[in-house]
């Protein structure tokens, strides 16, 4: 992961928001202190967010893993799923 100093992120900020939504690539600002942070895109941390519900639903891992390994011809067609 990139890092740059949060000095530099100010004289940058437009162009480092265009990368890390460019690049799906997040970059750490440090500073002086310790503190540092991380800046990522907000599709990115939309993604994320999502992630993070789904995987703390109890036995969604499981489906999604189980799913994922089901024969196509075994999956029903979207005129076939009742909503």
């Amino acid at each position: 992961m990139t890092a740059i100093s949060a000095t530099k992120a100010r004289e940058n900020i437009y162009q480092i928001i265009s990368d890390v939504n460019a690049n799906c690539e997040p970059i750490t600002i440090t500073n002086n202190k310790g503190k540092n942070a991380v800046l990522i895109g907000e599709a990115d941390w939309r993604a994320i967010e999502e992630t993070l519900y789904l995987m703390s639903i109890p036995g969604m891992a499981e489906s999604i893993v189980a799913g994922g390994k089901t024969p196509i011809e075994e999956c029903i067609s979207e005129e076939e799923v009742e909503w």
